[in-house]
């Protein structure tokens, strides 16, 4: 839990804002980081360190919420009285003194700290998780490293950069971040990604306008290395979303060859299209996927096939925390079939001594080797041969969770 700083005060307006997110976050169901800027962008003259008070806190809550929930001894659906309830029991446990208004004398301080002492000796509540995922990670990982995977995903993630190698290269964008006051620093292990030292807004930088980078964590980076593109190849990201892997492999392919980013939402691909125009992008084309027959008239064409999957995006619950409250039993069921579904509709888009890549950011087998496992005993999957699989762990990387596995379709004799 985050720890309070020396002169940390609470004020009213900042504090409305914190209980209006977690409103529309908690009852109505809403996409935390998207209501988060909406609440920002309607209070520009917040400064920075209100801008980071009104961030920080909703999405703590959101990470915390069921050891908050149980300590305060409220429910959701929650009330306004309940998230006030919720938020003086973050601000004792930090440290912080609580003014003397009407809303935080309903709660007895006191009892606070004895409430916690006593929930946290259960996982669930220490690690504010629910207990169906809670025992999908034992099943999957055993109790040691789950407890491990557990700690690195309530840790606020760090903001990671992908430098624009069509425009830059990392040494001129960490001079250009320094000539904004921005702090970076760069590891071989990760040769496109600069991290921030410190958590500020590089969007309104007139560098990101540019195009000379884009935000993208150090995990979700490794995709498109995994997938060995070269200049001059065809590529089709095949759910390609916004594109932020579509983008990187424009990058890797040094705008050569031809990239195909599919995807069944128009609104995304749209998007898409504005992020490659900003980066110089120019060997990208969109589908949008109607039917199976878009599928079928790419057969045996690209080289490579990435399909980022569909997941239960347990990998990156430290910077999507609100996804544990989503998610049910019955949708990993769901999703698992939708991957397999994936799996073996797109690989018919691999051209033979070509490679499918299939990518998800959640940490478990039944999404990752067992989706793979699955494939390869298919009629569809026969024809496929796993080349290499690569697992990221959030506590070993101290970045996302991931899971890549790359197969080559081989000669059929």
């Amino acid at each position: 839990m985050s720890k309070k700083e020396p002169s940390t005060r609470l004020h009213r307006n900042l504090v409305l804002g914190v209980v209006t997110n977690l409103d529309v976050i908690f009852n109505q169901g809403k996409q935390a980081d998207k209501v988060i800027a909406k609440t920002l962008k309607s209070n520009k003259r917040w400064g920075k360190r209100d801008r980071a008070f009104v961030a920080e806190n909703t999405y703590e809550v959101i990470r915390w919420k069921r050891l908050y929930a149980g300590i305060a001894d409220v429910k959701a659906p929650f009330t306004d009285d309940d998230l006030w309830r919720i938020l003086t029991v973050r601000w004792v446990l930090m440290g912080i003194a609580l003014p003397d208004w009407p809303a935080f004398s309903k709660v007895p301080t006191r009892r606070i700290k004895g409430k916690f002492d006593e929930l946290k000796k259960e996982r669930v509540y220490a690690a504010s998780i629910p207990d169906w995922i809670d025992n999908i990670g034992v099943q999957n990982l055993g109790v040691k490293k789950w407890e491990k995977e557990l700690t690195a995903l309530n840790t606020p993630a760090k903001v990671v950069l992908r430098v624009n190698r069509l425009k830059t290269n990392p040494k001129l964008l960490q001079n250009a971040l320094r000539d904004e006051d921005i702090q970076t620093q760069w590891t071989k292990e990760h040769p496109d990604a600069l991290i921030l030292e410190e958590r500020t807004n590089v969007f309104d930088t007139d560098i990101f306008k540019r195009g000379w980078f884009e935000v993208q964590d150090a995990s979700s980076q490794q995709v498109a290395h995994f997938c060995q593109v070269a200049p001059g190849m065809q590529v089709i990201d095949a759910c390609a979303g916004a594109g932020g892997k579509t983008l990187h492999l424009a990058a890797l392919m040094e705008n050569k060859g031809q990239i195909t980013s599919m995807d069944i939402y128009a609104h995304k691909l749209h998007e898409l299209k504005r992020r490659a125009r900003r980066a110089g992008a120019q060997n990208i084309t969109t589908k949008l996927i109607t039917s199976t027959k878009t599928i079928k008239k790419l057969k045996g064409r690209a080289d490579r096939v990435l399909i980022d999957a569909p997941c239960t995006g347990l990998g990156i619950l430290r910077r999507n925390p609100d996804a544990k409250w989503k998610i049910h039993p019955d949708f990993l069921e769901k999703i698992t079939q939708t991957q397999q579904e994936i799996l073996n509709s797109y690989a018919s888009m691999v051209k033979i001594g070509g490679y499918l890549i299939y990518a998800t950011c959640s940490i478990l087998k039944q999404e990752n080797q067992d989706q793979i496992q699955q494939f390869l005993n298919s009629d569809t999957g026969q024809n496929f041969q796993l080349d290499k699989e690569a697992i990221v762990s959030p506590a070993a990387s101290g970045f996302d969770g991931f899971y890549m596995a790359r197969l080559i379709r081989k000669v059929v004799c």
